[in-house]
């Protein structure tokens, strides 16, 4: 808990919480010590819990069951996402709705940043074949490269980017972001280039990073002639949401070489299937979405949600409010 106040008690709060299966999320007792819980996992049990509930804290964020039950959200008076990206809950009655939506912003943007330069530096110093030729016991000696003044290009200028873009800048890469409008440049991007521009900028980029929400501005937006326009050498790393990618262009350029390898977090079918072709790829590095998640993230996104709550209850204004018209909460200091 910050410094933001205490949250009393109160046993007219109603709060549901929507989460992944059977599963109870860490730290649940400290949001049942503030007021009744409701828990769900689905839309009939949603249902169940919703009618009476003020307060939906969403720790799923790939469910459906939010807009399947919509109706049965009769005294609902905020929404919180514990995840970055809330693309799944911006449906049509949601988005046209006076209900604030909040997300877990900054809970996650320092392990991503340290994912994003763990794998830049993985390519560059060729790990993935210094792990390989260990486990043949091979000595086999390469020349490796260098990311000082390599240029890095993060699509995605928000939160998560600028944490991308100032981990980079530290180990000397020359750093350019991409938003949905253009702004000046500041002490961790050069320039903020508007996204209409990323077509000319894509070939002079080295590493190419997607940090962006997923929403109708950037779903499949790097298609087969985004692939195309990147140069020969460059890598793709994707920590955004895997719609954001066409999949079957990406391996198209893996397989012809027009791009030189990829770092992959997020995919538009997850678990990727074990017959996916990406797994062939020896340039590609997968993870199983968990470029973010940290020892005690969950945790911490309770604590995030109790914070915010303290401010709901006294009637401040929330942060991290999510713009249901664009899909994500503005990058603003709280």
């Amino acid at each position: 808990m910050s410094d933001n106040g205490a949250i009393t008690r109160s046993s007219a709060l109603r709060i549901t919480v929507l989460t992944d299966g059977d599963t109870r999320p860490p730290g649940l007792d400290k949001v049942e010590a503030i007021g009744d819980v409701a828990i769900a996992h689905d839309e009939a049990s949603l249902r169940d819990a919703l009618p009476g509930s003020q307060i939906l804290l969403v720790t799923d964020f790939r469910t459906a069951a939010l807009e399947a039950a919509w109706d049965a959200a009769d005294a609902l008076q905020w929404i919180h996402a514990a995840s970055a990206g809330v693309d799944a809950l911006m449906f049509d009655a949601l988005v046209d709705s006076d209900i604030p939506v909040t997300n877990a912003q900054g809970i996650f943007d320092r392990n991503i940043a340290e994912y994003v330069l763990g794998a830049i530096l993985m390519f560059a110093k060729d790990s993935k074949n210094n792990i390989r030729y260990q486990q043949a016991r091979r000595w086999v000696h390469r020349d490796t490269e260098t990311i000082e003044n390599k240029k890095l290009l993060v699509v995605g200028a928000g939160s998560i980017g600028r944490h991308i873009g100032q981990l980079c800048r530290a180990a000397g890469m020359q750093i350019a972001g991409v938003a949905r409008r253009a702004k000046p440049g500041d002490d961790v991007f050069d320039a903020i280039h508007a996204q209409d521009e990323l077509d000319a900028l894509l070939p002079a980029a080295d590493y190419v990073v997607v940090a962006a929400p997923l929403t109708e501005d950037t779903e499949g937006l790097f298609d087969a002639d985004r692939f195309a326009a990147m140069a020969p050498h460059a890598r793709f790393i994707n920590i955004g949401r895997g719609a954001i990618v066409d999949t079957p262009a990406l391996v198209a350029a893996l397989d012809d070489a027009r791009i030189a390898g990829a770092a992959l977090d997020v995919f538009d079918t997850e678990p990727l299937p074990e017959d996916h072709p990406l797994w062939q790829f020896d340039n590609v590095l997968i993870s199983a979405h968990m470029a973010g998640d940290f020892i005690g993230w969950r945790i911490a996104l309770i604590d995030q949600f109790l914070d915010n709550l303290s401010r709901w209850q006294r009637q401040e204004p929330l942060f991290n409010l999510v713009s249901k018209r664009f899909g994500y909460a503005p990058s603003t200091p709280r």
